[in-house]
Parts: structure tokens; C-alpha cells; sequence
């Protein structure tokens, strides 16, 4: 007969139970879970990573990347991707897109900021994609071109937006726009399961594209 008070029984049943749920949801269910991932969806469960034409692992498919000079200038050799509050509160030299501060601007369409903001922006985006004898008004720029994702990491952007930039990049390049125009339609995802959503383009796959088949001299 066990002579132990009830209090203590209930306690080691407890205990017991505790340790055995430990074991099979702490430990047993993440490694199997964390199996099938690595087996089925071995790409996705790393982390979506993109490597260039080296072999170097550059960045996500899932995040946007900055491609500006060290004082935060837009390198007008490269598609630029949507503006992007995730950033450090008072950090130097950290212009957007980093991943460990996703956020929005948290302004809402009655902000007087938000408006002044993408006002500044299309006018900014209207002259920087403006070159060659090729103009873009500010009435033509694209609405996500001045405007930020609620993540501040969305690493796609519209078809319009890739397109107001190609003859930018070709001028920069010094290749015709049917020749960046051809780079954009092959990086151009479809939607989401097919009807959701919009055709996007991830720049950091499109910028990658660009350096492989047309390298940036620097002249």
C-alpha cells in the first residue's frame, strides 16, 4: 500500500504527466515536424534563400533588400524596390528592408505626414526614373512606388513599377528597354493560388538576373 499522502501522489502524477508532454511536443514533434520540413520543403524551411551566379547566398525570396550607396542614395543601375520603414529608431547607415525591424510608417489615409510623404515621392521617383530622352510624370508613377507594405519587407513589386523603371536601366546599362522589358516579364510571378491577388516581381531575383546576362560596367 503506498503511504504516501494524496497531495504528493497528485504532484508526481503531475510531474510525470509534465515530463511526458515535455518529451512529445518540446521534443519528438518539433524534430518530426522539423524532418518532413527539411525532406518535403527543404528550399522554403531555409528560408527561401537566393544565391547569385557565384553561388553566394545574397538575401530571401520573402525580403526586400536596399540597393542604395552608403549615404542611402538609390543606385539607379538597379530596380529599386518599394520605400520601407523597417528601420532601426535612430539607426546610421540603415535605409529600409531590415528584417529585424519589420513595421509600417503606422499613418492612415488622413495623415497629412502619409500624403506629404508620397507627394515627395512621386516627384523624387518621377525625376530619378526620368532619363535618356524618356520621361515619367508624377501622375505615372506607381502607387507602390511611393507608398511602403504594412511589413516594410514585401520583396515584390507591381508590373507598373518594374516597368517605370526600365528605361532607366537600360539607358544605365547601356542595353535597349526590350532587353530589360524581356527580364522583368521572366521574373514576373503570377497570383497567388491563381486568383489572389496581383502579378509581382521580386526585384532581388530581377537585379540578379540583370548582373548575370547584362554586368554593370560603372561608366
Amino acid at each position: 500500500m503506498n503511504r504516501l499522502p494524496g497531495a504528493v501522489l497528485r504532484h508526481l502524477a503531475a510531474l510525470r504527466a509534465m515530463l511526458v508532454f515535455t518529451v512529445i511536443c518540446g521534443i519528438a514533434y518539433p524534430l518530426l515536424v522539423t524532418g518532413i520540413a527539411q525532406a518535403a520543403f527543404k528550399n522554403q524551411a531555409d528560408g527561401s534563400l537566393i544565391t547569385n551566379g557565384k553561388g553566394q547566398i545574397v538575401g530571401s525570396k520573402l525580403l526586400c533588400q536596399e540597393f542604395t550607396d552608403s549615404k542611402g542614395n538609390a543606385l539607379n543601375q538597379y530596380f529599386q524596390p518599394r520605400p520601407s520603414f523597417a528601420i532601426p529608431s535612430g539607426a546610421k547607415n540603415d535605409y529600409g528592408c531590415d528584417p529585424t525591424q519589420s513595421a509600417g510608417s503606422n499613418l492612415g489615409p488622413n495623415s497629412d505626414t502619409l500624403l506629404k510623404d508620397v507627394d515627395t515621392n512621386r516627384n523624387s521617383m518621377a525625376a530619378f526614373d526620368s532619363v535618356g530622352g524618356y520621361t515619367v510624370t508624377p501622375g505615372q508613377v506607381a502607387t507602390d512606388a511611393v507608398t511602403a507594405s504594412g511589413s516594410g519587407l514585401d520583396p515584390d513589386i507591381s508590373v507598373l513599377n518594374a516597368q517605370q523603371q526600365e528605361h532607366r536601366i537600360a539607358a544605365t546599362r547601356g542595353i535597349s528597354a526590350a532587353q530589360v522589358d524581356a527580364l522583368v516579364k521572366a521574373n514576373t510571378g503570377g497570383r497567388d493560388l491563381g486568383f489572389l491577388g496581383e502579378p509581382g516581381v521580386n526585384v532581388l531575383q530581377l537585379n540578379i538576373a540583370l548582373d548575370t546576362q547584362y554586368p554593370y560596367s560603372g561608366k
